[in-house]
């Protein structure tokens, strides 16, 4: 087993919320650092023949990573480290790669868009043949992985905000022999752990809630498979979809407040969604938070939160919709997620959306800003559409 693949250590049953604070520290000896160090390095002393446990070159691994890989593993609830990858997109195609050359992969309609560009050129390609599924039909959804070799989910959707029967769906895949994949980015370890539900792997995008602050792309993947994490490091090897020690430095450190950003990124959202779904102005609000949404009852019971984003269609139109977003005063247009502050954009100004996703909808990755703030300066530019 490589260094990378060791399995933790038995810990204290510390909650999720603590151990972003005090999981995977360096040992406290006297003089010792309270945080993992950078290590700026791109290889290591190494005397002989390389066996288990020698880090050789900086492509294989870096002791930066280690402290954020050991905590996110602990937060999954994995039996092993997570792996680090440069970008979201990178973890993405990391899990992608698991798929058998030829092989079908069932996923949902509405998923992240670089998730579906991906698919579709691996498609074109004749690597992989697609299967989608609207994740809001478990039934339909269960049955398409007959003759399928992987499923991957999102839940709740980017950015539709739909809710899968994750425990349902991850079982189908485990009797039918199918391999599942979920990219929890929305939901955070915090909220929801595939893996304990049944998942075979795990993606997420660092740069969003995880790290927190905007300032890093980052991605990772996670599995309590010795094999698959073996296949997952070595794409992460021979591809170079390596990570910065800086960049992995500042994600752990935006992880220690994870939870407290969590905790009011929440509330502000959950307010936001009860505030909108009243506005004249708005057409529908999606938010598993609220008692009306088809998904609430589900993520009620398969989450501890639901989470910090939401969608609304403003007015009528695309322009309606743009409009709105011109107005914001204090709210930040702009694409991405899971950042201190709160964030919206009109989503299918991307081509590559699917056809779908309504032309009026506004993504809000709500922060931590003031809640009272933050709804004045939605009122204000929902404004624009009346009279």
């Amino acid at each position: 087993m490589s260094h990378e693949a060791q399995p933790k250590s038995t810990r204290p049953p510390f909650s999720a919320h603590t151990l972003t604070v005090s999981g995977a520290r360096p040992n406290g000896q006297d003089n010792s650092p309270v945080n993992h160090p950078v290590t700026f390095t791109s290889t290591f002393h190494s005397h002989g023949e390389a066996g288990a446990g020698d880090r050789v070159y900086g492509r294989f691994s870096n002791p930066s990573w280690d402290g954020f890989e050991e905590l996110l593993g602990q937060l999954e609830q994995s039996e092993l480290p997570a792996l680090v990858f440069s970008s979201g997109m990178a973890a993405i195609a990391a899990g992608l790669s698991l798929v058998p050359r030829g092989g079908t992969l069932v996923l949902p309609r509405h998923s992240y868009n670089g998730s579906l560009s991906l698919v579709a050129e691996l498609e074109a390609a004749g690597v992989l043949k697609v299967r989608t599924i609207d994740i809001t039909d478990t039934a339909a959804s269960c049955a398409a992985l007959v003759g399928a070799d992987a499923l991957w989910l999102e839940s709740p959707t980017n950015p539709m905000l739909e809710v899968a029967d994750l425990p349902v769906l991850l079982e189908a895949a485990r009797t039918a022999g199918v391999l599942s994949l979920v990219d929890n980015t929305f939901a955070t370890p915090l909220l929801q752990r595939p893996l304990a539900q049944g998942a075979d792997v795990v993606i997420h995008s660092v740069t969003k809630t995880l790290s927190g602050h905007s300032d890093v792309i980052l991605g990772a993947a996670l599995t309590s498979n010795a094999r698959l994490r073996e296949r997952l490091h070595g794409y992460r090897t021979l591809h170079g979809a390596i990570a910065s020690p800086m960049d992995v430095f500042l994600a752990l450190r935006g992880m220690r407040t994870l939870s407290v950003r969590l905790e009011r990124s929440q509330a502000n959202a959950q307010f936001l969604a009860e505030q909108l779904s009243t506005h004249p102005a708005v057409r529908t609000v999606r938010y598993p938070g609220l008692a009306q949404d088809p998904g609430h009852d589900l993520a009620s019971a398969q989450m501890d939160g639901f989470g910090s984003v939401i969608a609304f269609e403003a007015g009528d139109s695309a322009e309606d919709a743009d409009r709105v977003v011109a107005a914001f005063r204090l709210i930040t247009p702009a694409t991405s997620l899971g950042g201190v502050e709160t964030l919206a954009e009109r989503r299918a100004r991307h081509a590559s959306e699917p056809q779908s996703v309504p032309r009026n909808l506004i993504r809000l990755s709500v922060g931590i800003e003031q809640a009272s703030d933050l709804w004045w300066d939605l009122s204000q530019a929902l404004a624009v559409l009346e009279g």
